[in-house]
């Protein structure tokens, strides 16, 4: 038998080293859970990212690939394939969008909407072309998404950063509005919520206002749903859960394959400018992933998944509120559905992280003081207060 420590040897031999791992060497996983190869279980509250939004090796969507693969697994789009069509179905008959491209990641999702807006800005404004963004924001490591991402971690080591990326406040509606140039802006791209800059949660009429002045000054208002889209925070898409908020265009990904690698970014008709020759994917669209997608799509919908985030999500907050109430050290507990961070006045994230995981819980050191939780969707109550139970016990070692 192959050991552990056998695929680690590997792994330090092989592949390229620009990852800290953790121990566990993980090959299976069941619903809320994963099994590493020496048979230990854990609980998985990271859900490989916010993408297994139903767990681990769900049947549909393992059928799906079981019977997709034995008959396509990928042809060019210049053909008519078949799977694509009941996802791209249920992604537009259930949001404010109109047209979809699908694509193979979050990155290359909010590069296809970034093209969307610099095409908008040079055929509809005179060829402005500078898109507003955030910091704090997360929108991919490809060139152009590390400049459109608003941390300087992401940034610092690659400059020049590319041109046409402008990082402003978050939250802060004066500051895209000060940020704005006639002429030189064509859009805004903001996070419904901001996953990796911390669960940062706007206030209620944040993207709103966001959204009237885009209109206003006719530049694009695009939305990153690559981490809230998909039922994560209590709606099938993020802006949902805001008031008057549709997006002109909207990026997806993670949750939308369901473990195989998939993205989209979705336009409204107007601003659906790009014409054929104007972007192409040889694997966007892959007959298996999006065979994968659809049939997650559908139970997400089909058994209104994103209503269990909601009421799990609030289930799961009370429970960490009752542990900021016995560690001061925990500052706040924020969060929509099932993204949510615990916050703490100490760099205490990482070490806590490193002491779950022999107790059997998987999560997210997302900031040096913060936690990150992003388990499947449908895990259950007794799931969540098995974590809790750990986090409890590691809590009064690490935080001690």
């Amino acid at each position: 038998m192959t050991t552990s420590d056998d695929y680690k040897a590997l792994e330090s031999k092989y592949y390229m080293q620009v990852v800290n791992r953790m121990p566990p060497v993980l090959v299976r996983g069941e619903g809320t859970r994963v099994f590493d190869n020496d048979g230990k279980s854990y609980l998985d509250f990271t859900a490989g990212w916010a993408v297994l939004n139903i767990g681990h090796n769900h049947p549909a969507v393992t059928e799906a690939i079981r019977d997709q693969a034995g008959k396509i697994l990928q042809m060019s789009n210049l053909f008519y394939t078949t799977p694509q069509l009941p996802l791209a179905k249920i992604l537009i008959d259930n949001s404010d969008v109109d047209r979809v491209f699908f694509c193979n990641s979050g990155a290359e999702a909010n590069e296809g909407a970034c093209k969307v807006a610099r095409k908008w800005g040079k055929t509809k404004l005179d060829g402005a072309y500078e898109i507003i963004t955030t910091f704090d924001s997360f929108h991919g490591r490809t060139q152009a998404m590390m400049a459109a991402t608003g941390q300087p971690a992401y940034q610092e080591k690659w400059t020049p950063l590319m041109p046409g990326f402008v990082n402003v406040a978050y939250n802060d509606v004066q500051a895209i509005k000060d940020a704005y140039v006639e002429g030189r802006t064509c859009a805004v791209m903001l996070e419904p919520i901001q996953g990796e800059g911390g669960v940062n949660i706007p206030s209620e009429n944040y993207l709103k206002d966001v959204m009237d002045f885009c209109h206003e000054k006719n530049i694009l208002f695009m939305l990153d749903e690559v981490q809230t889209g998909m039922g994560r925070i209590g709606t099938l898409f993020g802006y949902q859960q805001f008031t008057g908020v549709e997006p002109d265009v909207m990026t997806l990904a993670k949750a939308l394959g369901s473990g195989a690698p998939l993205g989209a970014f979705l336009t409204k008709e107007f601003c659906s400018v790009l014409e054929p020759g104007d972007h192409g994917s040889t694997f966007g669209g892959n007959a298996l992933t999006t065979a994968a997608g659809a049939a997650a799509a559908k139970v997400i919908v089909d058994e209104n998944i994103p209503e269990l985030a909601k009421e799990t999500g609030a289930y799961f907050q009370g429970k960490l509120n009752g542990l900021a109430e016995k560690y001061d050290f925990i500052t706040e507990v924020r969060g929509m559905g099932l993204l949510i961070a615990l916050q703490m006045n100490k760099e205490i994230a990482g070490a806590t992280v490193t002491a779950a995981l022999p107790e059997g819980l998987l999560i997210n050191a997302v900031r040096p003081n913060m936690i990150r939780f992003m388990p499947p969707l449908n895990a259950t109550r007794d799931e969540i207060d098995e974590a809790i139970a750990i986090l409890d016990k590691v809590l009064a070692v690490t935080g001690a």
